[in-house]
């Protein structure tokens, strides 16, 4: 691949056109609008409910507090710009404004996938060796795992970010809903197919490298259950699990959907594939901190206890 960059000279700002098709632009807006401000009241609950309590402050809660973290950071990097086109029409955007939108969003599309990947580890070492939970997952080892995946985050997309940054855009119009490497690839005068190659080998490494360390940490999870623990106990252990079970369905699904879909060469209309992106992107980040505020009884009893402390009294 040859770069050249005139981006400096011959483009300072792009233009969102993905929504222009779509029928109802402000019901559209104020529904991502909810979207967005129900993700950012459950991932602070959560956050916040696990800073304040220090019977929280253990592996498997820190975990679902980066979690959090990355759901805010995902669904801000791309919510906001979406709802200023459909809201106020505002469709423009800076060419610097649109690269830090997609490495933003592409990095916390990178770090929901290593984070999941830590939780399934943390469960498999809380029942595979819960007599040796503390002692293997320590602050320290938990800090310098999560420090080490955010770098390597950094450094896969800061590749991504450097490509887009060399191109020599000739179109101001991005047909995606927000600024994303396949949006810029396509208004670069390149042919794209030669730059999505890269991004094919990173999206497998991400994808599939995570869900492959989730499904064989699940699988020494189920054959140590039956194992070792009686009926009873597995319950037990089957419901520890089951949360981010359904956090790994909804982060998974929506990627693997649209690969299946694009193997077998159905060609999506530019509503669909936006339709399907903006799903992928916002579905999980709403998902995930409502399927541990409600279905985490520590997280649960202490949001009752906060609701109940700010209701007025009869």
């Amino acid at each position: 691949m040859t770069f050249t960059n005139l981006t400096a000279e011959a483009i300072t700002e792009f233009y969102i056109t993905g929504f222009n098709e779509t029928q109802n632009p402000k019901a559209v807006g104020c529904i991502i609008l909810i979207i967005y401000l129900l993700i950012l009241l459950g991932s602070s609950a959560n956050i916040y409910i696990i800073a304040r309590d220090k019977r929280l402050h253990t592996p498997m809660y820190f975990f679902i507090c980066s979690l959090s973290v990355v759901d805010i950071i995902r669904s801000t990097s791309s919510s906001p710009a979406m709802i200023l086109v459909l809201l106020a029409d505002i469709t423009a955007i800076s060419y610097r404004s649109c690269i830090t939108q997609m490495t933003v969003n592409h990095l916390a599309f990178a770090m929901e996938k290593f984070t999941l990947s830590l939780m399934a580890y943390d469960r498999l070492v809380a029942i595979s060796n819960p007599l040796r939970y503390h002692s293997i997952l320590t602050k320290t080892r938990i800090v310098l795992l999560t420090v080490a995946l955010w770098v390597l985050g950094f450094a896969i997309i800061a590749v991504l970010t450097g490509i887009a940054d060399r191109l020599p855009y000739c179109r101001t119009n991005l047909k995606y809903a927000f600024c994303d490497y396949a949006a810029m690839v396509r208004a670069a005068c390149v042919n794209p197919d030669e730059y999505f190659i890269f991004t094919t080998v990173i999206s497998f490494f991400i994808l599939f490298g995570s869900f492959g360390f989730i499904f064989i940490s699940y699988l020494k999870i189920i054959f140590t259950v039956l194992k070792i623990a009686p009926s009873e106990d597995r319950k037990k252990m089957y419901s520890t699990c089951l949360n981010h079970l359904i956090v790994v369905v909804s982060v998974f699904v929506p990627p693997f959907v649209s690969i299946i879909l694009t193997r077998i060469g159905l060609v999506l209309t530019l509503t669909e594939r936006n339709v399907l992106i903006i799903f992928s992107s916002l579905g999980p980040c709403l998902v995930n901190p409502f399927v541990y505020c409600f279905r985490t009884k520590e997280i649960r009893r202490q949001l009752f206890r906060i609701f109940m402390a700010v209701a007025p009294k009869q």
